[in-house]
């Protein structure tokens, strides 16, 4: 309902209640002739009950405007997806040409050869799909993620991997590269 339409009904309707407020006291001046104070007093509750009409006719159009503008209503998601965006469209552009280098290769591109510590901090060794060796650290990016974890114990690199997919609840998956296969731990 538009800001002018919702006026018009209140002032409609304020004029209704006005009309009937005017209708009651004329039955009640009828029923009984009340002197001429009484009028006053009529006259001065049907002001105050007038006034009141319309201090609450307008907090109702203010409070209307505020919904209308955004600002009296706010809506959590809850890590559900936008229902307004498109389910179809791409919603980011691409990244453009890939970069050289580590930098330039998908998650699915690099093996995990090795893990090794150096100081406090583990460094994950990965053969590149160029077949070079790359030493990459907490934080590190390749093209479509970055490494999060290192664990040198259990011989796993957890990667964020960036998707781009509207029906998706969070923006990311993580991935698991492991130095041995499930097979060889349990050997």
């Amino acid at each position: 309902m538009t800001r002018r339409r919702l006026r018009l009904l209140l002032r409609a309707t304020s004029a209704l209640a006005a009309v009937v407020l005017a209708g009651t006291l004329v039955l009640a001046e009828n029923a009984s002739a009340p002197a001429a104070s009484g009028k006053a007093q009529d006259s001065d509750t049907a002001k105050k009950q007038e006034d009141q009409n319309s201090k609450t006719i307008e907090k109702i159009i203010e409070e209307s405007e505020s919904v209308l503008s955004g600002r009296g209503f706010t809506y959590d998601p809850a890590g559900r997806r936008d229902p307004f965006r498109s389910l179809v469209e791409q919603t980011k552009a691409d990244k453009g040409p890939r970069p050289k280098g580590i930098a330039g290769m998908l998650i699915s591109e690099v093996d995990l050869v090795g893990i090794v510590q150096k100081g406090k901090d583990n460094v994950a060794f990965f053969n590149g799909s160029d077949n070079k060796g790359y030493f990459l650290r907490v934080g590190d990016q390749l093209y479509d993620g970055r490494i999060i974890q290192i664990n040198r114990q259990t011989g796993q690199v957890v990667f964020r991997q960036e998707i781009n997919d509207p029906r998706s609840i969070k923006p990311y998956r993580d991935i698991t590269k492991r130095l041995y296969s499930a097979e060889e731990e349990k050997l």
